[in-house]
């Protein structure tokens, strides 16, 4: 039964970010007039598929919900490259259309490039603030030391340490973790999950006064070979108000942008392993879960794949909407338009390696799932 529901909630939270992904390049083409042959949720043989008889596009449901694409005449030149005869022409019946994607102004483009990632990241804040408004939130206050004991059974380790212990008290306002700021919960957490391994600063306010509390060493636990701090006391709580609210769902949001930007430079530098990394397997596991412990829990883990999946996408990277914006500003900046063929080039090797990597990370996923 377990298994029955990861797998339709995946589909389920997948399909929809996938498909706010695509709508965003959708919308964007249809206001300026691009033309668009087919608009597909899910990769590979169509299960569902009709064409509009108004506009004659294709709109279809593809066996794999692992991504999407709205397909436009020119949008890697395909269509500019014909010949002057009459088979060029049946081959090619865009090449007199004016408003195939090739065609359009540069600044058309990036906006309609970039508008998958940017209803990705809206909707993700959009969920936080609908999560927000559903729990607890709480700011940088220390209000109570958990005891070692509630500790080692919380996280089923033993806890040889408090930060109390290095000089940090309750009723300190924690303004700094080894120099970021903090304002909400969620920052301070994650910022003494980060880094609080190994001794660090702390600066707090107490009784009116900043101060800064050298060393403090807090309690860490071990997963799959990286060393995290725990944060070992509960916190005040805010007063929720539309303000409020809004605030703590922006602060939340930029921390998961942060996060995930973050997290790619410490795989990189070698502070998480690739044991770390996880694809639709893996993050389909941590759906299933998040539906087993509720309507919160699905809710945070959709804004977190939702604000991720339109960040990575972002990225500078070939055959991504990022490695695209990048020629695309080029071209805005220089007047100059770069080969099609080579872009295609560049694209097609960018998409194998990315696809690669996803079978790798997949193949990792499902071992870990089995051992």
């Amino acid at each position: 039964m377990s298994t029955f529901i990861t797998v339709i909630s995946s589909v389920l939270v997948f399909g929809f970010l996938i498909f706010i992904h695509e709508f965003g390049h959708y919308i964007t083409a249809r206001m300026f007039h691009v033309t668009i042959e087919e608009f597909s949720i899910g990769m590979g043989p169509r299960l569902i598929s009709w064409v509009s008889k108004k506009t004659g596009i294709r709109y279809s449901i593809a066996a794999l919900p692992i991504g999407g694409f709205v397909a436009m005449p020119g949008e890697n030149g395909e269509y500019n490259e014909g010949g002057d005869t009459a088979d060029d022409e049946a081959w090619d019946p865009y090449r007199e259309d004016p408003n195939t994607f090739d065609r359009k102004p540069a600044w058309k483009r990036f906006i309609v490039t970039a508008a998958g990632a940017a209803v990705n990241i809206t909707a993700g804040f959009i969920a936080m603030a609908i999560l927000t408004c559903c729990i607890n939130i709480g700011d940088t206050t220390v209000k109570q030391y958990h005891t070692k004991e509630s500790l080692s059974e919380g996280y089923g380790i033993e806890i040889g340490v408090l930060s109390s212990e290095s000089g940090l008290h309750e009723g300190d306002k924690i303004l700094e973790v080894d120099g970021k700021k903090v304002k909400i919960l969620d920052e301070l957490s994650y910022e003494i999950m980060r880094r609080g391994y190994e001794p660090i600063d702390i600066t707090v306010e107490r009784d009116g006064e900043r101060i800064v509390i050298e060393n403090v060493v807090f309690p860490t636990q071990s997963s799959e070979g990286q060393v995290f701090g725990i944060m070992d006391f509960k916190v005040a709580r805010v007063e929720k108000t539309f303000g409020s609210v809004v605030s703590y769902s922006w602060s939340k949001s930029i921390l998961i942008i942060r996060m995930c930007w973050e997290s790619l430079f410490d795989l990189l530098t070698g502070r998480y392993t690739f044991a770390a990394v996880s694809g639709p397997v893996g993050i389909s596991s941590a759906i299933g879960d998040a539906v087993m412990q509720g309507f919160t829990s699905l809710l945070y883990i959709t804004a977190l794949i939702s604000i991720n999946l339109g960040v990575m996408n972002l990225l500078p990277i070939p055959a991504l909407d990022g490695g695209r914006l990048i020629v695309l500003l080029v071209e805005m900046i220089t007047k100059k338009r770069l080969p099609s063929k080579v872009e295609g080039m560049i694209n097609g090797i960018g998409l194998a390696l990315l696809l690669g990597l996803s079978v790798i990370v997949m193949i990792k996923d499902v071992i870990q799932l089995i051992f």
